[in-house]
């Protein structure tokens, strides 16, 4: 049985953004990196691991999730990783005085469709202080009916779809791990929209 704060599993998700990390790992040295709904901050590890400079977050009302992040840290080696609590949807201190970041990451954070838009506001408010910010993620595709477009529209953001065999995650295993298997994993790069609409 699962446990309810799902941050304390490692997700196919998490394996597949991992792997696009590691390929693009000689642009990370220096880059400000967000990971939020982080868990067991595989991907965020895996940032911190090839050069950039990492804060992790999860929801504040999840401590077995923040004690994940902090655990994970401590066994790679990185103990000087922030971990924070942040809550998708709620402008909190923790969230306003988060220093600038390059990119924000997020696996399988779009699990429940009642969390989409709060996640999504959250993203939004992120990408409004930092511009030239990108939200890297990785989800599972649990339901055709499930979509974030519209609200994408809401939020003025854009999405670009990157296909995983361009960073040779199209594969049931990766990096010696059984996962993602056979799910159907997709990896979307978020951004602000343009004012001109694109």
């Amino acid at each position: 049985v699962l446990d309810w704060q799902y941050g304390t599993y490692v997700w196919p998700s998490a394996v597949v953004l991992a792997q696009y990390l590691w390929v693009h790992r000689g642009s990370l040295p220096g880059k400000r990196v967000l990971e939020v709904g982080a868990g067991v901050s595989l991907p965020g590890v895996v940032a911190a691991k090839c050069g950039a400079e990492v804060v992790l977050s999860d929801g504040e009302e999840l401590p077995r999730c923040l004690q994940s992040c902090r655990r994970s840290c401590l066994l790679n080696r990185l103990p000087r990783v922030p971990v924070i609590g942040l809550t998708w949807g709620r402008v909190s201190p923790e969230l306003l005085s988060l220093a600038p970041v390059d990119i924000i990451l997020g696996s399988d954070v779009f699990f429940d469709p009642k969390d989409f838009e709060d996640i999504l506001t959250t993203i939004y408010f992120l990408l409004e202080k930092n511009p030239q910010a990108q939200f890297w993620t990785t989800y599972q595709v649990r339901s055709a009916d499930w979509s974030i477009e519209a609200l994408l529209c809401k939020w003025k953001l854009k999405s670009i779809l990157v296909p995983l065999h361009l960073f040779g995650a199209d594969k049931e295993h990766l990096a010696s791990s059984s996962l993602p298997g056979r799910h159907t994993i997709e990896m979307m790069i978020i951004s602000l929209a343009q004012s001109d609409g694109t």
